[in-house]
């Protein structure tokens, strides 16, 4: 019992002192079992216990071996060895600049260390680049669903994702490409005759000797809305989750921007019997204010606007910090200009909450002059408030318009890839149809068969950001399909 004990000891501390060499594309390394004995269940780990089951075991670990050197080869990429390497010596791994998250990931597998190693930084970087990828494959998936058609479909699912196309994908062909500019057409259009209808040298004058908007400017603004009624009630109905249509904000927008004028119609026309006609008048006018809500569609056709509208989501910290050090500091200069300006006889600061209107117009460097210090002290204070607004306003700045940068470029590289990928798809289907035709004048020649007889299938690009996500629904489509 003592000799097993012993054996098995001695046999543990040869397993530690063991010195084997491995190389990784060209780049030589020498490791002590110690050291990889740490991580057992990691592949160098494997290594230094493979020896003792013969070829087959050494050759499931690695790619050659050469039994003079003791020598292990691996056709891996060497950088990203080099980091991961580093959690034998110190416990964790940072990963390189210029080396792709997703490869290193892959890189980490192969080499069985558990992703817990990877430092927060690096798993933030690594997390990014999942959703870039999964970003490029909806993108990928919706283009294909655009460009494919299922003969299973009805006639009216075929016609309700062309009304679909139609309206929401501009860029899908040219008559869709002139509603789109129609549609920003009437939007600018609908929004200067809001504006100058409120010109009174433009507005007439009714039996009661109210001015109202001119008749002809009232037909324009209704042609209008029922070009936004139709084009809204279309999108609903060739909308495929309308559920998901009805709440999404833009989709609100144009509710709003429609919804005034027919209730300010119903309440013209039907209003006076159940109130007041001054009542009326008030709702209606309440009711045409809500029309600037139309200038947000613009969004929709802007994709400038909807980088910059991104862009403040993701800076409502630095937003909030700016609001927070603008209040303190209103708070704090308009109670010393109150303060200040009590001993002055003619002292234009009443109380600290009319201080409070001085203080936003002073430190947001606006200045309209309508209230302001006549002492010196005051003047000092003044001057000072002004600087600190500056200082304020100017600090968050820079990183909102780093966030805005950054998204407009991701979308630009994310549109790019997306291009690239259908591309690669596209050659690859070509490919696959050359293949099969081969493969169909084969079984031709050898059944003795006549007819068509041809099947295909879209292949993604087999690379290092392989996306995952986009093969598997294929492949499931794919399966579909040959079922029926």
């Amino acid at each position: 019992m003592d000799g097993i004990q012993e054996c098995g000891m001695s046999q543990t501390k040869k397993s530690e002192e063991m010195e084997i060499v491995v190389n990784v594309g060209g780049v030589r390394q020498v490791f002590y079992g110690d050291n990889l004995n740490q991580y057992p269940e990691t592949r160098l780990a494997e290594l230094v216990n493979c020896l003792s089951g013969g070829y087959d075991s050494i050759f499931s670990l690695c790619d050659d071996y050469d039994p003079g050197k003791r020598e292990f080869y691996f056709d891996r990429d060497p950088d990203a060895f080099k980091c991961i390497i580093d959690v034998y010596y110190f416990g964790e791994i940072h990963m390189k600049k210029g080396i792709c998250p997703i490869c290193f990931k892959n890189e980490m597998e192969f080499w069985k260390v558990d992703l817990q190693f990877l430092d927060d930084c690096c798993k933030a970087h690594l997390s990014e680049k999942k959703e870039e990828l999964e970003e490029i494959a909806r993108r990928v998936q919706l283009i294909l669903d655009d460009l494919g058609v299922d003969a299973s479909e009805s006639r009216w699912k075929k016609c309700q994702k062309c009304i679909w196309k139609f309206l929401e994908k501009p860029e899908s062909s040219y008559p869709a490409r002139v509603i789109a500019v129609l549609s920003f057409l009437f939007i600018l259009i609908s929004s200067v005759v809001m504006c100058v209808g409120t010109i009174p040298d433009l507005q007439v004058v009714d039996a009661e000797g109210n001015r109202m908007e001119h008749p002809t400017l009232d037909s324009i603004e209704t042609a209008c809305i029922g070009w936004f009624t139709v084009e809204y009630m279309l999108r609903l109905i060739s909308s495929p989750n309308k559920l998901h249509f009805a709440f999404s904000f833009m989709n609100i927008v144009d509710v709003l921007a429609i919804l005034p004028f027919y209730v300010s119609l119903t309440l013209t026309h039907l209003g006076a019997k159940l109130m007041e006609l001054s009542n009326v008048q008030q709702a209606v006018q309440a009711l045409r204010i809500m029309r600037i809500a139309r200038i947000f569609k613009l969004a929709r056709h802007s994709s400038g606007l909807q980088t910059l509208t991104y862009a403040l989501k993701r800076s409502f910290k630095e937003l909030g910090l700016l609001l927070m050090y603008l209040a303190v500091g209103i708070f704090v200069f308009s109670a010393l200009g109150y303060t200040m300006e009590q001993s002055h006889p003619e002292t234009l600061f009443k109380s600290i909450p009319q201080s409070f209107w001085w203080a936003i117009i002073t430190m947001t460097t606006v200045g309209y002059g309508d209230i302001y210090p006549k002492t010196t002290l005051g003047k000092l204070n003044a001057a000072i408030s002004f600087l600190c607004g500056v200082i304020a306003i100017a600090l968050p700045i820079h990183p909102i318009i780093n966030n805005f940068v950054r998204y407009y470029n991701k979308q630009r590289v994310l549109e790019t890839a997306a291009k690239h990928e259908l591309e690669l798809m596209e050659l690859n289907s070509a490919e696959g149809k050359a293949a099969g035709s081969r493969n169909e004048l084969e079984d031709l020649s050898r059944e003795g068969k006549e007819g068509p007889f041809y099947s295909s299938r879209i292949k993604v690009s087999h690379s290092d950001t392989f996306i995952h996500l986009l093969s598997e629904e294929k492949h499931h489509r794919t399966r579909l399909q040959s079922c029926k």
